[in-house]
């Protein structure tokens, strides 16, 4: 892990890195530089950016990493977090996760089409029932 002397920081010192050219979490009382992570999280960035500023293990915990994610972390460590500079009771926000597109066609498109396609349908079938009644 860090140096001789692990550094302790305050929540709003680590609040102050959260964005993409400077992320820093903190997850169980030890604070991680995730910046260079950011592109190779399998969860995608979003996901790490949504957990700067507050306390992340809860963030951490639900995910269920694996023991060669939690190992990876110590290269990410840069100290530890002052926890008296952590409010006690915080509402526990999920981190906000993107919408699954997998097509990323845009949804105005997809519900004109759950429109239009039952309705051509419905008019294939009447067509083809007036067609073969007539005969």
């Amino acid at each position: 892990m860090g140096g001789e002397s692990n550094k302790v920081f305050t929540l709003s010192e680590v609040s102050q890195h959260n964005n993409a050219k400077d992320c820093w979490l903190v997850i169980h009382g030890k604070v991680y530089n995730v910046t260079k992570f950011l592109e190779d999280h399998p969860g995608g960035d979003d996901v790490l950016l949504s957990s700067t500023g507050k306390d992340a293990s809860n963030d951490f915990d639900d995910i269920g990493h694996s023991t060669s994610a939690v190992a990876m972390m110590d290269e990410f460590y840069v100290g530890d977090i002052d926890s008296s500079s952590i409010p006690s009771k915080v509402a526990y926000t999920p981190p906000n996760q993107p919408k699954y597109n997998q097509d990323k066609t845009p949804e105005f498109i997809i519900r004109i089409l759950q429109f239009l396609v039952p309705l051509f349908i419905l008019g294939l079938a009447a067509g083809i029932h007036f067609y073969t009644k007539s005969k």
